[in-house]
């Protein structure tokens, strides 16, 4: 792996994993890949909101590690400097899954390919379908970056206040990243933030209109644009 992180036990290494996350979506790349699943394995548990670009970016491999149905488990994790997960790792399958496809070919080999199908067979077999139905559509669910402008009232609005309020807006399949201050005019500053959603979960418009300007939020919060919009 590119990166090495040490004790992520303790408050220094996650500031240091904040740090290198302001300025990144992801550990290596411009997409998801196993440093990820890597590193967020070597978490002993949920990091808090103290640390916003780690809490951002654990949070977003979450929701991809649900939506794949990958497990962040058994990935060869050392918590003092990691070593990426190997090919032959992957491409060897636990040994509890071997048995199991053991298993099922001894059990294959004891069905009557000509015997009449029952009724509690074909239900199982309607389930069995349903399932994979189920599991691919939510493979296939897309996701996607925005960069949002968010506008204050005026030149006296608290930008650090306003930033907090945009940032308590929580809800599955919204990940907020990185945010800078620009300048608007006559001392001015409009906040910039980008943030990464789940397209079935998550509406901008939605977010936008029903979230971002309303109450609380809109006691510093004027207006809010969608600057840019790009699927991942």
């Amino acid at each position: 792996m590119a990166v090495a992180f040490y004790d992520l036990g303790s408050a220094a290494g996650l500031k240091k994993l904040d740090e290198y996350l302001l300025t990144r979506s992801y550990i290596t790349g411009y997409q998801a890949s196993k440093d990820d699943i890597t590193v967020h394995a070597a978490l002993p548990k949920p990091p808090s909101s103290e640390f916003i670009n780690v809490s951002r970016w654990y949070n977003h491999i979450e929701a991809l590690l649900r939506i794949s149905g990958v497990s962040a488990e058994g990935c060869g994790v050392v918590v003092e400097g990691f070593a990426p997960i190997t090919e032959e790792a992957i491409a060897t399958p636990p040994v509890s899954d071997t048995k199991a496809a053991a298993a099922e070919d001894d059990d294959d080999d004891d069905v009557d390919l000509f015997g009449e199908e029952t009724e509690e067979e074909k239900k199982a077999a309607e389930e069995r379908a349903a399932s994979v139905k189920a599991s691919t559509k939510k493979k296939e669910s897309g996701k996607s970056s925005v960069l949002l402008d968010v506008k204050p009232w005026d030149d006296e609005t608290d930008m650090k206040k306003l930033e907090e309020a945009v940032r308590s807006i929580q809800m599955e399949g919204l990940f907020w990243g990185a945010s800078k201050l620009v300048p608007v005019g006559y001392g001015i500053k409009k906040l910039q933030i980008m943030l990464s959603i789940v397209d079935d979960l998550v509406s901008v418009d939605s977010l936008i209109e029903d979230q971002l300007t309303v109450e609380p939020v809109n006691e510093y919060v004027q207006s809010c644009d969608i600057v840019a919009f790009n699927k991942i």
